[in-house]
């Protein structure tokens, strides 16, 4: 199993703060099934700057310990990065750390703000053959009130990831039942732990895939896992035609 989406490099963000740190989450990972994860570390989000350079070092740092432990889980590169007006000019001064050195890039939204620039911003970045890659919009306010915004940056070329613990409940049943609302809405292309750490922030990635199972079928396993499988070799990833989420669907939500 593919882990697209983890906070695994130590002391560079909120996720791993020590070599222990990491070596417990692999462990952890491999526990779950997990034999690849990309480390995403956050760029650009207030609290924390990881440019590219930065990331590859802590990578190749990261595999000669896990091989040295012997646990059997490979590192690749990446990056959350903070939708930021000049993440372009980054990307062309080689600031930015695709998934993996592919086309696709993981951007992330303030919890509770989609800002005005991020259509125009979504496109400029694929002229530059970038694809975005939404991470957790189901844990994003706006988007959870007017769903129509998320289905549009989607109708018009980008993808998301929801987190494994928002399908596995950990984030409470509104979340939970918004991230169903994506999945039945063709909304969503991958699920990722987002893991920071190996008790309130792990993986649960086994976890999800049995509620995906259990509630539409094996199907969906395998939709969601060869997603991530392309992901990383920088293949083109299935989708379906985007609906929109009826309103009715998300009443009582915050």
């Amino acid at each position: 199993m593919i882990d697209i989406h983890c906070h695994i490099l130590p002391g560079i963000d909120d996720g791993a703060q020590s070599e222990r740190d990491l070596v417990s989450m692999a462990q952890l990972a491999s526990e779950d099934g997990i034999t690849t994860i990309v480390a995403t570390p956050h760029h650009k989000n207030g609290n924390y700057e990881n440019v590219k350079v930065t990331i590859l070092k802590a990578v190749e740092s990261a595999n000669k310990i896990l091989q040295k432990k012997g646990i059997k889980v490979m590192i690749k590169p990446g990056q959350e990065c903070r939708l930021y007006g000049e993440i372009i000019a980054d990307f062309r001064a080689g600031y930015i750390q695709t998934i993996n050195d592919s086309k696709y890039l993981f951007v992330e939204f303030p919890s509770s703000q989609v800002p005005r620039f991020s259509k125009q911003l979504f496109y400029d970045l694929q002229i530059e053959r970038i694809v975005p890659v939404i991470v957790h919009p189901e844990r994003n306010h706006v988007f959870i009130k007017k769903p129509e915004i998320l289905y549009e940056f989607v109708k018009h070329g980008a993808l998301t990831q929801v987190t494994a613990g928002s399908v596995a409940g950990k984030f409470g049943k509104n979340i939970t039942k918004f991230t169903f609302d994506l999945i039945e809405s063709n909304l969503t292309h991958f699920i990722a732990s987002d893991a920071h750490n190996t008790f309130n922030r792990t993986f649960n990635m086994t976890e999800a895939y049995e509620v995906i199972n259990r509630k539409y079928g094996i199907d969906y396993n395998y939709y969601f896992k060869e997603n991530a499988e392309r992901l990383l070799n920088d293949d083109h990833v299935m989708s379906e035609q985007p609906q929109r989420v009826q309103k009715r669907k998300i009443l009582g939500l915050f």
